[in-house]
């Protein structure tokens, strides 16, 4: 039996129009307890793959929609920075069609994706050497940060054609060519000098797909930051996972050294 719609009263108290406080739900974490800045190393699309019998690049793209899903979930938690690690100059050496579908792929999720990021809030920046990359995906990534520079909520670096090596390497050419003094080469000079200048270090390193190594990435920010490890393959990994790494971050105690 259908009923007409009920037209409350202009004046009825404000809980009318709410939603009961008792279903509302309650912040997963206080804000001081949440890490400012996370860094995921995403490890297990091709293992992914090989279980299901699939295609390794399968495995790659399911690896893409897992991006999808979590940057909502962190922007729903309130972390200020996420940094990605996507492909590293080492991932050159696989094969030919292996590399080029993961440029593929990078390209084909910038496009879909700019307007859902743009959305979000959510500001794109890319860590590594873009001038090695094709042309094209110099393009496309040129347009998702020109496109999501006003994202205000969420900062996502895209850790691509990135090694922490080569970073330190570039920062020395950097600092070089600036004609500094050796003297004044300090732990701040080399941190304005790198990718991530300007950013707070990574709060929380999350690896992916069960292995204990940091793999070439963020190995000067990461000196302080809390490493965890879960085995949940990448493309597996989703909000439950990540809250459980939000929550085990929260329980540690940080000295840094005192």
């Amino acid at each position: 039996m259908s009923h007409a719609p009920l037209t409350r009263p202009t004046d009825a108290p404000p809980i009318a129009h709410d939603e009961a406080p008792s279903r509302r739900e309650a912040p997963f974490l206080p804000a001081e307890d949440l890490p400012r800045h996370v860094a995921i190393i995403m490890d297990g699309n091709r293992r992914w793959a090989r279980e299901r019998g699939l295609a390794e690049l399968d495995g790659h793209a399911a690896g893409v929609e897992a991006i999808r899903g979590l940057l909502r979930h962190v922007v729903r938690r309130g972390v200020p920075i996420l940094s990605l690690y996507a492909f590293s100059r080492e991932n050159w050496a696989r094969p030919d069609d292996e590399v080029a579908g993961l440029f593929a792929l990078l390209e084909q999720a910038i496009r879909n994706e700019t307007a859902e990021l743009r959305a979000q809030g959510v500001r794109v920046q890319l860590l590594g050497r873009l001038d090695e990359l094709p042309e094209a995906t110099r393009r496309s990534i040129g347009e998702a940060i020109a496109a999501t520079a006003g994202g205000d909520r969420l900062l996502l670096n895209i850790a691509f054609n990135y090694a922490g090596r080569t970073e330190l390497v570039d920062a020395v050419r950097q600092l070089v060519r600036s004609g500094i003094a050796p003297e004044a080469i300090d732990e701040q000079a080399i941190s304005g000098a790198l990718y991530t200048a300007g950013l707070p270090d990574p709060d929380l390193v999350i690896r992916t797909g069960g292995e204990q190594r940091l793999s070439n990435f963020f190995i000067w920010q990461s000196a302080y930051a809390e490493f965890y490890s879960c085995p949940v393959l990448w493309p597996d990994f989703g909000p439950a996972a990540f809250d459980a790494a939000l929550l085990e971050f929260a329980r540690r105690t940080r000295r840094f050294g005192r």
